[in-house]
């Protein structure tokens, strides 16, 4: 039998499936995919929160709907940092994460172009759920090649100790499970 989280986020509730994520740790699995109104209520409350940007920059592949749809409300542009070098990338930028929800080392890559196209702009970091920070530390990495200011972190949920950090901005807190 699943078992399930309630939560309320921005005014919608929604019932997060209940996932083991180590050998007495579970997670609230929280997917935003399909959910059309979630991001856009969302994207609208987190843009609300956050300070003055120029562009915003998303780890693929979870959080590129929210920051599509918050670049749509907000008139401004998004950059994806991908999972793999692309073609297209001429001179790509590596960097490595171990992410909670993942199992193994991934890589998330930036073109120098697109790390070019940052220089001194206002950058905010957006992503679906901030939990141990190593994705955000892996998307800073990678901006500390671009010379780009940094102005927020934006996040719909901030996972266990997440929520106890002064630097980022979330919309809701999401615990985490111990058996």
């Amino acid at each position: 039998m699943e078992k399930y989280y309630e939560i309320e986020i921005a005014g919608l509730k929604r019932n997060l499936t209940i996932c083991k994520a180590g050998e007495h740790l579970y997670i609230g699995a929280f997917i935003m995919f399909s959910d059309v109104e979630l991001t856009v209520t969302a994207a609208k409350a987190l843009i609300e929160k956050s300070p003055e940007f120029d562009v915003i920059l998303t780890a693929e592949c979870k959080g590129i709907p929210l920051a599509y749809e918050m670049a749509r409300q907000s008139g401004k542009t998004y950059i994806v940092a991908r999972k793999g070098a692309k073609l297209y990338m001429k001179e790509p930028v590596r960097v490595e994460v171990k992410s909670i929800t993942t199992a193994k080392m991934q890589e998330l890559f930036l073109d120098k172009t697109e790390l070019d196209s940052l220089k001194g702009k206002r950058v905010l970091i957006v992503d679906d759920v901030v939990s141990t920070g190593e994705s955000l530390h892996a998307l800073e990495s990678l901006l500390a090649h671009a010379e780009a200011n940094v102005v927020g972190k934006a996040f719909v949920l901030a996972e266990g100790d997440a929520a106890k950090r002064d630097d980022v901005i979330y919309l809701q807190y999401l615990p985490l499970f111990f058996d």
